[in-house]
């Protein structure tokens, strides 16, 4: 594996714990079995968006956004 710095001047220290955390989720990567997927991300599931519904259009519209509170 070959790891290139292309901005910056990182310490040795803090090259070893970034290929320690690269390690680390490639070691994890490899015991899932081939065809299964990986976990997922809360804020990519479309369940979390579609739950609240959308604002329906009226004369305060405008003033509400998409992202319920």
């Amino acid at each position: 594996m070959t790891i290139k710095v292309v901005r910056g001047n990182p310490t040795p220290e803090e090259l070893a714990a970034a290929m320690a955390v690269v390690r680390a989720r490639a070691a994890a990567a490899a015991t899932l079995p081939s065809g299964a997927p990986g976990p997922r991300d809360s804020w990519a599931d479309p369940s979390r968006v579609a739950a609240h519904g959308v604002p329906r259009p009226g004369p305060s519209a405008w003033t509400r956004t998409y992202w319920p509170a």
